[in-house]
């Protein structure tokens, strides 16, 4: 398994307050961007007026998983967020918070020399 033990535990169970997920502090960092993307569904199913049925119907994710999900209770693995962000037609994958960008806003460029034959 990916990660080893650490996904033995739900990532709810990681929170300092497992009571108040999706809102706990976490200090595990895939734990945080479960909480994200909990956090961004439940937002967006409330602002869109989804129900977990309508959710799964759409999106092809089974209801029980979309229950889970929210409550902290797995962790989902790509396909289930790329439907769910699919059918809802909003990013669920946390922007900030994940893993920190380490060369900014630039993209990374390998420095290579110039081609034989030409002159820079």
């Amino acid at each position: 398994m990916v990660g080893g033990l650490a996904r033995t535990r739900p990532p709810r169970e990681l929170a300092d307050n497992p009571e108040s997920w999706p809102h706990a502090g976490i200090d595990d960092p895939a734990a945080r961007v479960v909480q994200g993307i909990a956090r961004a569904l439940e937002a967006v199913l409330k602002t869109q007026r989804r129900s977990l049925r309508q959710a799964a119907a759409g999106s092809g994710v089974n209801r029980q998983a979309i229950a889970d999900l929210l409550a902290g209770r797995c962790w989902p693995d790509v396909a289930t967020v790329a439907r769910l962000e699919s059918f809802l037609a909003v990013p669920l994958y946390p922007s900030s918070g994940g893993m920190p960008h380490t060369h900014g806003k630039k993209p990374f460029r390998p420095r290579t020399s110039p081609a034989q034959g030409t002159t820079k």
